[in-house]
């Protein structure tokens, strides 16, 4: 378990110059309550900081290293992580809506009950990263592989899925309506705990070698005008 912080500030609004001067000691720190919005954090080296109840509204931490991270409960729309460092980072009960990660490396990291609506999540180095409860609806995960993995409670509706690998995933409570599923690939998947309304029919061959229910293959009929009786 990775030791708590020596370092602790609170209830504080940080610029540039004062979070530079906290990570130039060399050692991690934690930030509770704090305002760092649209502040320029490029290339900080902030690995092992915990964020609690942090406000990043618009900030830049474009090639920052944030490894072993913590964000929890923090709010920060269009904050920009390109190229970012985020290996075993963890963001617990947070809102970075319309962010970008294009381009970070993600790998062991772990999303848990966040809002992620509109993310930017391309070309992303993503191995064994977990999303659990999450907000992904319009997010653009093009690529992702989560075969083998069970997800659960996912809201990926309308989220752009292209060549996504769902190959012998587990839905539970997922959506994926209205999804852009082009090339994303499916065999042995079970989709019986997803909603999959919506899916148009070329879309729907994707889901050849998977298992759905019988009110779901109901609903892929039903958009090709068939009714079942």
């Amino acid at each position: 378990m990775t030791p708590e912080p020596a370092t602790t500030i609170t209830d504080q609004i940080l610029d540039r110059g004062a979070v530079l001067l906290l990570a130039n000691k060399g050692e991690p720190v934690k930030l509770v309550g704090c305002e760092v919005e649209e502040v320029d954090l490029s290339d900080f080296i902030l690995n092992g900081w915990v964020f609690e109840d942090c406000l990043f509204r618009k900030t830049k931490f474009v090639s920052a290293k944030l490894e072993r991270a913590q964000f929890i409960k923090c709010k920060g729309a269009h904050a920009d992580f390109t190229s970012a460092i985020l290996i075993e980072s963890r963001f617990t009960g947070c809102d970075f809506n319309n962010s970008l990660f294009r381009g970070a490396t993600l790998s062991q990291s772990r999303f848990q009950r966040c809002k992620l609506t509109g993310a930017n999540l391309l070309d992303t180095r993503a191995l064994d990263v977990t999303f659990e409860e999450c907000r992904l609806n319009d997010a653009r995960l093009r690529g992702f592989s989560f075969s083998k993995q069970t997800l659960k409670s996912l809201d990926m509706h309308n989220a752009e899925l292209h060549r996504c690998d769902f190959r012998q995933t587990v839905f539970e409570d997922c959506s994926l309506r209205d999804a852009i599923l082009t090339d994303a690939r499916f065999e042995g998947a079970d989709l019986r705990g997803t909603d999959i309304g919506g899916v148009r029919l070329e879309d729907a061959r994707r889901f050849k070698g998977a298992t759905i229910s019988r009110a779901q293959a109901a609903e892929l009929l039903s958009e090709l005008g068939l009714h079942v009786r």
